[in-house]
């Protein structure tokens, strides 16, 4: 017996070093051991079966969420049409997504201008802070229009005028002038004042210049303080120009579908017609409103 226990102990000593050689990648068979342990079949056959096939169903299933991921924002009301279209059984919404597309394109190129004025806005606020300092600093206005304008980039794509005529003893405010041409960045025009009083009657620059980012300051702090004070009214427009989808998600959820009525017969197409058309009029007004009192 104790012969047959040592030689047990033995065999699985030997079988544990085999197991441990082999899981190391040792050796030329070590791959192959692993690989028919792994898949059960030949090596380099790859995963298993079912595996395999669960991926091949997955990857187009996967590939085309990166793809919706990819898509603009407009383009989501055709996506949205298109599975209104499929539950409902009819082309009516895939229609009426494919006419919100540029709506909604238009809606977001206007967020991206308004970002894109606020940026410029911010940019010259900054250039006249950093000029301040630096003619309080006792540069030049040309040398320190250079360094300001280098690390504010207030100037945008006018700079290399703007600088060229600073550095050859061009027409600065001229320049300014025409920069200021670009949406947001308005505040050059106090700028070319100050630096035209400044050069032609010697007028202190950094004083001219602290005054004017306060005023600009204050102008953007004002807008958006009534941009905040408005959002609540945007923003319940935009709720309550969302209640009809709502009141079609409960019937459905209730068993009523709400859809085959609106889709599907004459008394439903027409109020789906006179709702909407309502409907885009109560939210075009209202947010007409909102935009009036901004530019106000």
């Amino acid at each position: 017996m104790t012969g047959v226990g040592e030689v047990s102990v033995g065999a699985a000593m030997v079988c544990a070093g085999a197991a441990a050689w082999l899981m190391s990648g040792q050796g030329p068979g070590a791959r192959r051991a692993q690989l028919l342990c792994a898949g059960g079949g030949l090596a380099g056959a790859g995963p298993p079966t079912w595996e395999r096939r669960a991926r091949e169903r997955v990857a187009p299933a996967v590939e085309w969420l990166r793809r919706l991921h990819r898509l603009r924002g407009e383009w989501w009301s055709l996506v949205a049409g298109a599975v209104i279209a499929l539950l409902g059984a009819s082309v009516v919404p895939l229609v009426v997504g494919a006419l919100g597309v540029p709506l909604v394109r238009r809606a977001r190129r206007a967020g991206q201008a308004r970002r894109t004025r606020e940026r410029w806005a911010d940019a010259v606020i900054a250039l006249c802070g950093a000029l301040a300092g630096e003619v309080r600093a006792g540069r030049q206005p040309g040398e320190a229009l250079l360094r300001a304008a280098r690390d504010s980039g207030g100037l945008g794509d006018a700079q290399a005028v703007v600088l060229a005529a600073a550095r050859f003893g061009g027409d600065v405010p001229g320049a300014l002038t025409d920069a200021a041409r670009r949406p947001g960045a308005e505040g050059l025009l106090g700028l070319a004042a100050c630096w035209r009083v400044a050069v032609d009657r010697g007028a202190g620059l950094a004083a001219g210049l602290d005054r004017l980012e306060a005023a600009l300051r204050a102008e953007r702090d004002q807008r958006a303080d009534l941009r905040a004070q408005l959002a609540g009214a945007r923003s319940t427009a935009v709720l309550l120009a969302g209640l009809p989808l709502l009141g079609l998600l409960l019937g459905t959820a209730l068993g009523a579908d709400p859809l085959h009525v609106v889709l599907h017969t004459g008394a439903g197409l027409g109020c789906l017609l006179v709702g909407g058309a309502l409907e885009g009029v109560g939210l075009w007004w209202a947010l007409w409103i909102v935009r009036k009192a901004e530019a106000g």
